[in-house]
């Protein structure tokens, strides 16, 4: 529906045709009382009234009120009103959002410390759109789905930028696992690992979120690919996603079993939990290697959020193997993420592409649904239980009849 079409349908029409986009350029001779926006006069009845849809009036979100990596002293749920999108963003009813290891990185305000208590949390979700802006239509329509990767997803409804969102083809969360975890692997590799078929690839927590994608694109590449996990279960999924050689570091000893089996080293490095593991990393690097650093996850729970690391003999390391270490950050890559999650959404509809989902089933009280689920799912994830990227059910109750 044009904008014209909904300010001639709009009481008071005569004051808002004469208005420009910002307001100021009026027709001359035009009453210039009574001014309004078109947004306030259109949203209730023709942007959010999808099909009787019966937005409610409040909803639950999760807030954090003082900055902890303990994840449940910093957030609590909080009942609010549902907001309003601006002209350029959408309101989304969020099905699936997604856990990652650096929700407590946020809860303790290590990204921007600039940010104070209370602030929204939560990274990515999924879901349909059941309320838009002007500009915003041109792109949407009321019933979409979309999946995004904005701020404030730990939430039932969640304002969404147009620019943060992308369309996805139904309400999985199969798509959900590609924005953050998935975006991840494919843009570190591409960029920084320079994968070369026949080199040798190590992933570690391999079977994790972003690790089971790391796994997959290293073997796409034609590498040998090495995993590292937890249990003989996540052993055997790597082994059906393509990894040469899963080594459970709670029966095997990581680092002898680098030494005996790859003398010659590994090329590639993609490192998420830090510390001794780290360290061993480095000290298997081969000639040339490549050590991509996309976080350190043994460390956040803790107080400085960095792990212990023996690096005082790093610089010689690096040097006598002409190898490196590269930090990969995905806020500072997001010129890269349209290509990448066409790619792997083209992969995944192939069936080329395996996206595990980890929703907390085998949990000992079910699955995460709610977002008062969340607080057991961050905890499932750090406890190293989970078997793929872990997300978290939270449609609301008031609306568990729609086609979502």
């Amino acid at each position: 529906m044009s904008s014209l079409l909904l300010v001639t349908k709009c009481r008071g029409a005569i004051s808002l045709i004469g208005r420009g986009r910002r307001g100021t350029d009026a027709l001359p001779g035009v009453l210039q009382t009574a001014r309004r926006s078109i947004i306030d006069l259109s949203y209730s009845t023709h942007f959010m009234d999808f099909k009787g849809s019966s937005i409610p009036s409040s909803m639950k979100k999760l807030v954090v009120n003082r900055l902890s990596p303990n994840f449940r002293e910093a957030v609590s749920v909080q009942t609010v009103a549902v907001p309003t999108p601006g002209d350029a963003d959408l309101l989304v009813r969020n099905r699936f959002v997604g856990i990652n290891a650096s929700d407590i990185n946020y809860s303790a305000g290590r990204y921007d410390p600039s940010v104070k208590p209370p602030f929204d949390i939560g990274f990515e979700g999924i879901g349909e759109v059941v309320g838009l802006g002007l500009s915003a239509s041109s792109r949407y329509t009321v019933g979409d789905t979309v999946a995004y990767f904005s701020g404030g997803a730990f939430a039932e409804y969640t304002v969404v930028k147009t620019k943060e969102s992308v369309p996805v083809p139904a309400v999985k969360p199969e798509f959900l696992t590609l924005l953050v975890s998935g975006a991840t692997a494919y843009i570190a590799l591409k960029r920084l690992g320079d994968l070369a078929e026949g080199e040798t690839v190590l992933v570690t927590a391999a079977a994790g979120g972003t690790g089971q994608f790391a796994v997959q694109f290293a073997k796409r590449a034609g590498c040998h690919v090495i995993g590292t996990c937890s249990t003989n279960e996540k052993a055997v999924f790597l082994k059906s996603i393509g990894c040469d050689r899963a080594i459970n570091y709670t029966v095997e000893d990581l680092a002898k079993t680098l030494r005996k089996e790859y003398p010659r080293g590994v090329d590639v490095v993609y490192e998420s939990v830090g510390g001794s593991v780290l360290e061993t990393a480095v000290n298997n690097l081969a000639q040339k290697g490549r050590l991509i650093v996309i976080g350190f996850i043994s460390g956040y729970q803790t107080a400085s959020g960095i792990p212990p690391f023996k690096g005082a003999t790093l610089p010689v390391k690096l040097l006598q193997r002409s190898a490196s270490i590269r930090g990969f950050f995905l806020p500072h890559f997001t010129s890269d993420s349209r290509e990448a999650l066409s790619s792997m959404m083209r992969m995944f509809a192939e069936g080329k592409l395996v996206c595990e989902v980890d929703g907390g089933d085998l949990s000992p009280e079910g699955r995460f649904v709610g977002v008062e689920s969340v607080f057991r799912a961050v905890d499932y994830m750090y406890s190293g239980k989970n078997l793929g990227k872990v997300v978290v059910d939270v449609a609301p109750p008031s609306v568990s009849s729609s086609k979502l």
